[in-house]
């Protein structure tokens, strides 16, 4: 069986000490796993978690194949550019931070696409830290979806890409990402509404083994109240779901966006496809970040990652709750079939 890599995310953040905390709370789910990163940020990591036991060893490995050799109780690393002498500050954005993060998910990536690894789990990494290293995306689905389309020959445009995010409670899938509210607004076009319908509907439908109950939210309050708040329910997403409801998916709305949420944590739908990044992600995140997991859908791999950020405050403390990577693991060997 392939193993699945886990990125460190940004060195200066909490990546490397939720990674050593998963690894020592959950020895049999990180069985045939592996980190892409920096070894000694890797291990001031498992020093800060440690408290008064000996910290978690970390073996060095030269290639993926070397990690079924590394023993129990030791967390297998692939090292990614030059090894650090000076590590960065914990809790400062960093320019070689962010180069390193880059690197790590660019590795992984490329190693997925390659089919060299079952799939890839990120840790958190910091914008701005990626900005100052000169990397020219904001995060990482930017950065994966590049990565596919130049591994596929394509556009960026033609490999389409959709976030989810997923808790035990509910899943929601966004029409568009990182982006100002204003062009998030603009983003909802009947195309775009479409490719996100086709692209959750093929992805849920290879994990849960049938076509999902989706649920669409509208974009206006009450859905537009049959236009009297606003067309785009009528004129952009009924027309992109009679669309798509001609090729077979299991659509219902458009539905006001302040009560969709609930009714599919009732478990009426099996995932609610919202408009744009706040209106999906608050409701999510409101049922705690702990177990949340961020999926990428639409690549032509598995990718998964915790639903926070680099938590730069409590960096270095060993505070760091690892449930939301544990969930991720756990998510990313289900999506790859890796038992």
């Amino acid at each position: 069986m392939k193993p699945i890599a886990i990125t460190i995310g940004d060195p200066a953040g909490i990546g490397p000490e939720i990674i050593a905390k998963a690894y020592a709370q959950e020895p049999e789910l990180t069985r045939g796993t592996f980190v892409v990163g920096d070894v000694e940020c890797l291990r001031r990591g498992t020093r800060s978690v440690a408290g008064d036991a000996p910290p978690l060893p970390v073996a060095v490995i030269d290639d993926v194949v070397d990690v079924v050799d590394v023993p129990p109780r030791c967390i297998p690393l692939l090292q990614v550019g030059t090894p650090f002498t000076d590590l960065p500050t914990i809790g400062k954005v960093d320019a070689a931070a962010g180069r390193l993060a880059a690197e790590a998910v660019t590795w992984a990536a490329r190693a997925a696409l390659r089919g060299d690894i079952a799939a890839l789990v990120t840790a958190p990494l910091h914008k701005e830290a990626l900005a100052a290293a000169g990397v020219p995306f904001p995060g990482h689905t930017e950065l994966l979806q590049a990565e596919a389309a130049l591994h596929a020959g394509v556009a960026v445009e033609q490999m389409p890409v959709r976030m989810m995010l997923a808790n035990e409670e509910l899943r929601t899938v966004l029409v568009s990402i990182h982006v100002a509210l204003r062009a998030a607004l603009d983003a909802v076009t009947c195309e775009r509404v479409l490719e996100t319908l086709r692209i959750t509907d093929r992805t849920l439908t290879r994990a849960l083994g049938r076509r999902p109950k989706v649920a669409v939210a509208g974009l206006n309050p009450h859905a537009g109240e049959g236009g009297l708040f606003g067309r785009e329910e009528l004129d952009v997403i009924v027309p992109a779901m009679q669309a798509a409801e001609s090729e077979g998916l299991d659509l219902h709305g458009p539905f006001a966006p302040d009560t969709v949420f609930m009714r599919a944590r009732r478990g009426e739908f099996d995932v609610v496809v919202a408009m744009y990044h706040d209106q999906g992600l608050i409701p999510v995140k409101y049922l705690g970040v702990e177990k949340g997991v961020n999926v990428t859908l639409g690549l032509p791999l598995v990718r998964t990652s915790p639903d926070h950020g680099t938590a730069f405050d409590i960096a270095g403390t060993g505070k760091a709750d690892a449930s939301s990577l544990v969930e991720a693991i756990r998510m990313a060997r289900g999506l790859a079939g890796v038992r």
